[in-house]
């Protein structure tokens, strides 16, 4: 393979012009769909236009419209400038490179509302400097996203709900198409996200219109809520277009009103942090998928943090509130989970760690029995790092998304771990990006194990095993069999029934 003194590659619309930093070559706001605008808004994206000459690909791309605030706050930092016209995605390659490389394609978390593939902690150079082509994307949040209306539907003989998740099956056929340019191997493609992104991810697998455009896949705290039924998501449609002044709306009307009025609604007229099931793109519950063994068999990674609740506010859960109405509702119930909870006093802590595992740990349980029904190795994880100068500000473990920094290897390039992280919670970073790119560069059906500083052995042959990640917040890594098994099958059995937004 050719080893390129400039960043310039040529793909199917023409050529691009990326820049050299350091040892590598990145790609920033390279569009891989034509703009979803006008005509085209709440449409399957449609390929990009070609061009003539060279184009400059050396800045980020407006991302979606969202609350820039919110993202500040808990989506990863400044998502910059915002358009409807923001399907575009960026690479970063070793500058040096003699045979194809393993690809990582990643996709941002945020509810589905917020967040960009341009993010500071998403930053590709760490890991492309362990042998990967690292890939972002952006896709359409919120109800540009993800949006269905009876006058939408009565365009098409085919349902469409989806439109974020059909951007991010653009983008990896893109990658497809073109990643040999930029020195990646389109035959091993990782997929890999966090929170709404490992949702995404999970939605893919589940997706028949995604089948083979990835080989591997890497879950990071992604969630039991259940898929947006059909019918919710019209009548939430026809309530949208209500709330502006548009009773029986038609698709033009829907398409006039302007990309800025959405994002800013509130509920119960804002999206869940769910796709919606009923449409090409996810015929049915993805949960039932994955519960049925039908998901793309692939080799998997799946894990969670140990404090995942630390979200739950976010999705308008009220902890205690929670085992308070369980002893309202279901006494008995309440008596089993505190068997299944020995010393853990009061309800707002027996509410955290509950809403924990029934919204996040026990997906580990699910997907890992889903694998083992296709074959397919599972490697289980429970991140439980906290950075040394963080510990009193993380007292019960670590938040919703801690992780993320850790797996690009950027805490330095990350708020607020850049303020006070030391060389052992970088060493601890490190560790974590080797596992993932090990296992984009090596897993495979029969792989049972990745090397690192603890070997990491998958679930196969129906063993149940877990890498703990971080032991009480401090460093270290260790195995350990049938991680919470008991609570974690008494969830998987009821979580269809009680895991909700209410």
């Amino acid at each position: 393979m050719e080893n390129p003194l400039t960043p310039l590659a040529h793909i199917r619309q023409g050529s691009v012009l990326g820049c050299s930093e350091d040892a590598f070559h990145v790609w920033r706001g390279i569009p891989f769909a034509a703009p979803p605008t006008g005509a085209l808004r709440w449409r399957a994206p449609q390929p990009p236009q070609p061009w003539q000459g060279v184009r400059i690909a050396d800045t980020f791309s407006a991302a979606s419209w969202q609350n820039s605030d919110y993202c500040l706050q808990i989506g990863g930092g400044d998502p910059g400038r915002f358009s409807e016209d923001c399907l575009y995605l960026n690479i970063w390659s070793p500058a040096s490179r003699t045979t194809p490389l393993p690809v990582m394609v990643w996709l941002h978390g945020g509810g589905f509302t917020i967040g960009s593939g341009g993010l500071p902690p998403y930053d590709g150079k760490a890991l492309a400097a362990r042998g990967v082509v690292l890939v972002t994307a952006n896709y359409r949040l919120g109800h540009l996203g993800f949006f269905a209306h009876p006058a939408l539907e009565q365009e098409s003989d085919e349902r469409v709900y989806n439109f974020g998740l059909l951007d991010q099956i653009a983008a990896l056929r893109w990658v497809q198409e073109n990643i040999a340019a930029f020195g990646g191997d389109a035959d091993n493609v990782t997929l890999f996200g966090e929170s709404a992104g490992a949702r995404s991810v999970m939605a893919l697998m589940a997706s028949p219109l995604a089948e083979g455009l990835f080989h591997k896949a890497i879950i990071q705290s992604s969630y039991t809520l259940p898929d947006t039924p059909r019918e919710a998501a019209l009548a939430k449609g026809e309530a949208i277009a209500a709330h502006f002044g548009l009773e029986n709306a038609s698709a033009e009307q829907l398409r006039a009103l302007p990309a800025e009025a959405f994002w800013p609604l509130e509920a119960p007229l804002k999206i869940a942090p769910a796709p919606i099931a009923g449409d090409c793109v996810l015929p049915e519950p993805m949960l039932d998928t994955f519960f049925a063994g039908r998901q793309h068999p692939m080799p998997v990674i799946i894990g969670s943090n140990s404090d995942e609740a630390s979200v739950m506010a976010e999705f308008g859960v009220d902890l205690a509130g929670q085992i308070e109405k369980i002893r309202r509702e279901q006494r008995l119930g309440l008596g089993l989970i505190r068997l299944l909870y020995p010393g853990v006093k009061g309800d707002a802590e027996l509410g955290r760690q509950v809403c924990r595992d029934m919204a996040f740990t026990t997906l580990g349980l699910v997907v890992m029995q889903a694998q083992q029904r296709v074959g397919q190795p599972c490697w289980r994880y429970w991140f439980d790092y906290v950075a040394e100068a963080a510990h009193d500000t993380y007292i019960n473990g670590a938040w919703h998304g801690n992780e993320v920094p850790y797996v690009f290897d950027n805490l330095m390039l990350s708020e607020p771990s850049c303020h006070y992280v030391n060389p052992r919670d970088l060493a601890f970073a490190a560790h974590i990006a080797d596992y993932w790119v090990r296992f984009a560069a090596h897993a495979e059906r029969r792989t049972e194990a990745l090397p690192g500083v603890v070997t990491w052995r998958a679930c196969v042959r129906g063993r149940d095993r877990l890498l703990r990640m971080g032991l009480n917040k401090h460093a270290g890594f260790r195995m350990v069999n049938r991680f919470m098994r008991a609570r974690l099958s008494f969830f998987r059995r009821v979580m269809r029934h009680h895991v909700k937004l209410d």
